[in-house]
């Protein structure tokens, strides 16, 4: 059930504990801040010492003020906050905000004292933010209760980092985006990132949430909520670079790193995953736009042979598609241009907007209008002649005019037909550009930036619409966990392997020999990495074969037991791996890709949180490198990927069934033509 944090972003009165007159103390800063809008709510300013502070009287308590208060703003050295929550919460406070540092940053007895605070707010029906954040702000209820002042607009900025969120802000404000509110985390005792974005989705005055997190908390909680926000969510994250902290024992587990598990969360729940501030304000840029593509066959329109190679050379790069246009749409924009003009894709006006700025527009409007372009990138000099002075080859204001009504005959084609349309220009900041960005239209000086605009409103991950499928049932605890265990725990849900029987001795041997026909396959059981070990044997042809492979194994290895298999069909196979490693934060991920003893060579891997819903499943195999393999190639039949995908659903729902499994993998699973076997499976426990 979503929280009620209504008295923490409109109180109804706010007091400020340990508000001061120096202003080197933070006290001061959200005193003078929440000051801002005194005729709003009651503001109350507590310092213990008493006398003014700005000006104003200041109480020695919050119960000195007389009358209850709905968010109080703590401030004070770290003894004293969790005395000054008692206060708080005993004058009726529904919120605090913890602006106090000292406590889980700082180790197991800070993290104690935190948990006991946070438990005492909740038992008291109240909210709190942080300890150690740096405040909170909504513009729309003005409330200003951080440091810095955040321009208006409608971005909900969530941070643990203050320091971004100004650079954020300075980044956003030559776009016209400003925000709707600000969160600074902290430690998230209580109210968490996951409880923020289920409520700026319900902020009719939000229109996207952007968040720099170190610590999800419940990540698999924050990609449920980002996915049902129903607005973008922009997640920029630190710490994804390094391997999960683990002890990993099977090809999932040396495969599968932080970078991963947060890159499919964030594909899976549909959320845009950035890498710096300056790409954050992108990729908002380009969602405020409120234009999404159809698909990504992108037109790239020039001025310059230069600045179009290179703008196609960064869309293709950002994962869009610049195609060559077809001969029909061709012949429309020789209409349109002059002769010398390139019109395959990219399309060079070869000099004609000097001659007519106006065939900027008519060219953009006849890219934007035809059914075979999903999204158009203007790249050039645009905007120069104005801010140059009639532009490289002269022509002073009369140029400057014509391309001031060629940006409002633009924006006129756009609205015509609103496609994704980002601008790159050497004069982002011209008045013909100005013109275009109040419009919507996105301007970015750098080239590598309106692609990854473009991107962000075009294209969609492999993987299908965005969601996170729900967690099964936890099934019973898994009563064996060796090699026959898990086939049979995989077998029940619908999992196909070949005939098989465990022995230890030849007279097993010879016995299972006589169960099925051969070829057959020998492995050696409870040994770890089998194939590296030298205990698998494949294509024994008959009984003497396989029995003389036992004697040699069982001489080199000593293993426990060994299972006997029926050799499956390789021909017109392909061994993919499926694998389910169970992060801390985000639950179990899957991992799916080519599998067999290419695994750890080519790295041709994909993820997903797991359970993998088997539409999911599929897509994300076509994603893969090494696709062409599944479809046929050199004369190969295309292989059963509906089967595989149903296989890979039932793998995965099996995994995150069981928490108690900390990698589950089969390796290989055969994919031929007509049907699925999965030809190895290990589990390692938590």
């Amino acid at each position: 059930m979503a929280r009620d944090l209504s008295a923490l972003f409109d109180p109804k009165s706010v007091a400020v504990v340990g508000a001061s007159d120096d202003p080197a103390k933070y006290g001061h800063s959200v005193a003078a801040q929440a000051l801002r809008a005194p005729d709003r709510r009651p503001v109350h300013l507590v310092n213990r010492r008493g006398g003014t502070v700005l000006g104003r009287k200041a109480a020695t308590s919050l119960f000195e003020i007389g009358e209850p208060v709905d968010l109080v703003v703590i401030s004070v050295p770290g003894p004293g906050f969790e005395a000054a929550v008692d206060d708080a919460l005993a004058c009726g406070a529904r919120a605090i905000v913890g602006i106090t540092a000292g406590f889980a940053e700082t180790g197991p007895a800070g993290l104690a004292r935190q948990q006991a605070v946070a438990a005492r707010v909740r038992e008291a029906g109240a909210v709190l933010v942080g300890p150690n954040c740096l405040g909170i702000a909504d513009n729309t209820t003005e409330l200003y209760l951080a440091s810095d002042s955040f321009a208006p607009g409608g971005i909900a900025l969530l941070s643990q980092s203050g320091n971004l969120a100004l650079e954020l802000q300075i980044r956003c404000a030559p776009h016209g985006l400003g925000f709707s509110r600000f969160v600074s985390l902290g430690n998230q005792a209580d109210v968490t990132l996951v409880d923020l974005v289920e409520d700026c989705a319900r902020h009719d005055a939000t229109s996207a949430i952007g968040v720099y997190a170190e610590d999800f908390g419940d990540g698999r909680a924050f990609a449920r909520a980002a996915a049902a926000a129903g607005k973008p969510v922009v997640l920029l994250t630190a710490g994804r670079g390094t391997a999960s902290a683990r002890s990993a024992q099977s090809h999932t587990g040396a495969l599968t790193s932080s970078s991963d598990v947060v890159a499919a969360a964030c594909r899976d729940a549909g959320v845009q995953l950035v890498t710096t501030p300056r790409e954050m304000t992108v990729v908002l840029a380009a969602l405020h736009s409120n234009s999404r593509g159809r698909g990504v066959r992108t037109a790239v329109l020039t001025d310059g042979g230069g600045h179009g190679v290179i703008a196609a050379n960064a869309a293709e790069a950002s994962g869009l598609d610049v195609p060559e246009l077809t001969d029909t749409t061709q012949e429309q924009l020789k209409e349109l241009l002059w002769e010398q003009s390139a019109v395959g894709n990219p399309v060079d006006l070869a000099g004609m907007g000097e001659q007519n700025p106006l065939s900027y527009a008519t060219t953009v409007g006849g890219l934007l209008a035809a059914d075979e372009v999903d999204t158009v990138l203007l790249t050039g000099y645009f905007g120069g002649y104005a801010a140059s002075g009639g532009g490289l080859g002269g022509g002073g204001a009369a140029l400057g005019a014509g391309e001031a009504q060629a940006a409002h005959e633009i924006v006129s084609r756009w609205r015509a037909n609103p496609k994704p349309l980002v601008v790159q220009s050497m004069y982002p900041q011209s008045p013909s550009c100005r013109t275009l960005a109040e419009a919507g239209i996105p301007v970015f000086a750098a080239t590598e930036d309106a692609a990854r605009a473009l991107a962000a409103t075009t294209v969609r991950p492999a993987g299908g619409p965005p969601g996170v499928a729900p967690l099964p049932p936890a099934a019973p605890p898994l009563a064996d966990a060796g090699y026959y265990g898990i086939r049979s725990l995989l077998g029940a849900a619908g999992v196909p392997f070949p005939a098989s029987r465990e022995i230890t001795d030849e007279h097993q041997l010879l016995a299972a020999a006589d169960a099925f026909p051969g070829p057959y396959v020998l492995k050696a059981l409870h040994v770890l990495h089998k194939s590296d070990a030298g205990g698998v044997a494949l294509r024994l042809p008959d009984k003497a074969a396989l029995l003389a492979a036992f004697r040699e194994m069982d001489a080199r290895l000593g293993a426990a037991a060994y299972s006997v298999e029926a050799m499956a069909d390789l021909s017109d196979g392909v061994e993919l791996i499926v694998g389910v490693n169970r992060d801390p934060r985000f639950g179990p991920v899957a991992m799916v890709g080519l599998g067999g003893i290419l695994t750890e060579t080519f790295h041709d891997v994909a993820f997903s949180l797991a359970p993998v819903p088997a539409e999911r499943a599929a897509a994300l195999l076509r994603s893969l490198r090494t696709a062409a393999l599944l479809s046929g190639v050199r004369g190969r039949p295309a292989v059963d990927i509906a089967a595989a995908a149903t296989v890979i659903e039932r793998i995965t729902t099996v995994a995150a069934a069981h928490p108690e499994i900390a990698e589950l993998e089969v390796n290989p699973l055969l994919v031929r033509p007509d049907g699925v076997l999965a030809l190895d499976a290990r589990a390692v426990l938590a």
